[in-house]
């Protein structure tokens, strides 16, 4: 397994993150559990502020909430001085709790309910990323009725097929997201937008997916967008102040996987801004950018317990841990691989190939096919690098398992960031309702 950031195997052979020794943070927390290298996640964003600095032009560096959304993580954004993408009540509930600054949150998604939109005009939040012509008409309406002006983006789809898996693309012309620029609903959203009294319109976003390793994408897609912003200027008369890429920068995760440093990226962002929107503006617009799998992908690593294990001869043996699709539900959604080693074994050398299998009752709950490892044994313990995005924040209670406990590791400190889920909590909202026999319920 690759060793990401402060990861290293200590003296006792066994994998240590920020300092802290994996196997006891097994003892003293339990497993599965979430491990996250919080000195590697600043790191991220500090590398994403930089680069940007570097290039001269105005920014909003935003992170993508959706990744990975707890309190702890909303307050760390805050404190490298970052922006913060919401798409639905609950992360922006998260972060309003966290004390996240409301004028730099951005309200995404393809879907906001009425109460969701009146939530967020309420909190004052920064700006709407809108999506559709009904959710813009809804906004004015909402807004004026509250007596405020609300900043906006359009979202745009520019007509460009980003190299990933088909469900985490989203800047093609078939896409369930934003106006496409190709068939004339953009311009016409433009022309509503302008009109509308309680919108303020600063200008579009354009995300073309995810898991991206190369800039062609990105660079072509700023270049439809600066074509459609100067064909905009001519035809209405209405210029953009900000241009908002999206993210989808894409992390290692397994072996092969080279994805671009992240100056690299915003390296060819911006050059490509300032060569295809020149002239078309008296100033180059300010570039927002929404990272979040590349601030908390890497950083992330999940322990499990090793348990049974089932060994087909001249087939597979299969290792079963104490967690699963619950609680890294990508390899049955995305087909997505992972590295893994033995944590408390991390020294001694490959014995066998064996496939990780999740502990739900699934046949395609399996975390990993075919992984070397040490001669494994129950009650080893198993960490699974780069699992910091996307996987607390899709976490179920599929066979009513728990969800994880989630914690930070510096500098030799592990904080608890999330409890795990007690047995009580998998109840809590349950209802049984009287006409069911109370008697029945207790036998």
């Amino acid at each position: 397994m690759f060793l990401h950031g402060t990861s290293r195997i200590n003296d006792r052979g066994h994998l240590e993150i920020g300092g802290c020794d994996t196997v006891d943070l097994q003892a003293q927390f339990g497993t599965p559990l979430y491990v996250v290298d919080e000195q590697l996640v600043r790191q991220r964003c500090r590398e994403y502020t930089e680069a940007f600095k570097a290039s001269g032009l105005k920014f909003q560096v935003a992170y993508a909430s959706k990744a990975f959304c707890v309190m702890a993580m909303c307050r760390l954004a805050e404190e490298e001085g970052l922006s913060l993408d919401v798409v639905s009540d609950g992360e922006l509930y998260t972060a309003l709790q966290a004390g996240f600054p409301a004028d730099r949150i951005h309200f995404h998604g393809n879907n906001k309910t009425p109460d969701e939109i009146e939530m967020a005009l309420d909190a004052r939040i920064g700006c709407f990323v809108v999506d559709n012509e009904i959710e813009l008409r809804m906004l004015q309406a909402i807004a004026a009725r509250k007596e405020q002006r609300v900043k906006i983006l359009l979202r745009v789809t520019p007509g460009v097929e980003a190299h990933t898996h088909e469900y985490i693309s989203t800047g093609q012309t078939d896409s369930k997201f934003g106006f496409d620029i190709g068939n004339g609903s953009a311009y016409e959203a433009v022309k509503l937008a302008a009109s509308q009294p309680n919108l303020e319109l600063l200008g579009l976003h354009s995300h073309i997916g995810s898991q991206i390793f190369e800039v062609e994408g990105f660079q072509m897609a700023i270049q439809r967008v600066a074509e459609f912003s100067r064909t905009v200027k001519e035809g209405l008369s209405v210029t953009f102040s900000v241009i908002n890429l999206g993210g989808g920068f894409g992390i290692r995760y397994v072996e092969g996987e080279t994805p671009l440093h992240v100056s690299q990226y915003v390296q060819a962002i911006t050059d490509a801004v300032k060569l295809h929107f020149e002239g078309i503006a008296p100033e180059l617009p300010e570039i927002w950018v929404e990272p979040g799998r590349s601030i908390v992908g890497d950083a992330g690593t999940t322990l499990y317990t090793v348990g049974t294990s089932k060994d087909i001869p001249d087939v597979r043996k299969y290792v079963a841990v104490d967690g699963g699709m619950t609680d890294n539900p990508r390899p049955a959604l995305y087909e997505s691989k992972y590295e893994a080693l033995l944590a408390n074994r991390a020294n001694e050398p490959v014995e066998e190939t064996v496939s990780i299998a999740g502990k739900c009752c699934e046949s395609g709950d399996m975390l990993i096919w075919d992984v070397e490892l040490p001669k494994v044994d129950s009650g080893d313990l198993l960490a699974v690098s780069c699992t910091g995005a996307y996987n607390y924040s899709m976490a179920s209670n599929y066979n009513r398992i728990r969800k994880p406990a989630v914690v930070f590791v510096k500098d030799g400190v592990g904080q608890l960031v999330v409890r795990r889920e007690s047995l009580e909590d998998i109840v809590r909202h349950d209802v049984v309702p009287e006409r069911i026999n109370k008697q029945t319920v207790l036998s």
